[in-house]
């Protein structure tokens, strides 16, 4: 892609965050158990909750494009990575503001700023760093309008 849009780093992102979490635990390797598999008749499964099921393994595509996902937030400030991995996470902006101490508006803004930081560096470009955030944003939201004009 040589035009990126915020909303398609958006999209990358809660990608990324749903593969790795779908990705296979990692277990120590060497132990395991000679006990056998428990037998469990009908009046035993009577009363237990079902198992919670879980989504299949990611694809290697999927895969691919998380490992060129994840290192697009070196390119954020420490504080601004992990409130937009949250937000890729699904998290609520509510307990994002409780964890960072920082309003709803004020996390929203850090999160369009944010966005906006990766898609220039995903143009081939740096933000101007004498330049204002809401300058940053508007200038990505410009070019991503006349990307569809």
């Amino acid at each position: 892609m040589d035009a990126w849009t915020r909303d398609q780093v958006e999209e990358r992102l809660a990608e990324a965050a749903d593969v790795l979490k779908r990705l296979p635990e990692v277990k120590v390797q060497g132990y395991f158990s000679t006990w056998p598999r428990i037998a469990y008749e009908f009046s035993d499964l009577v009363g237990q909750e079902a198992p919670r099921l879980r989504r299949g393994p990611p694809a290697p595509d999927a895969i691919s494009r998380m490992e060129a996902t994840l290192p697009w937030l070196q390119w954020l400030e420490p504080d601004d990575a992990k409130l937009v991995w949250a937000r890729a996470e699904r998290t609520p902006w509510k307990p994002i503001c409780w964890r960072f101490g920082i309003s709803r508006a004020t996390a929203h803004r850090r999160w369009e700023y944010a966005l906006s930081v990766i898609v220039w560096r995903l143009s081939g470009r740096r933000p101007p760093a004498k330049r204002s955030q809401r300058f940053v944003v508007e200038h990505a939201v410009r070019q991503a309008q006349s990307r569809w004009a």
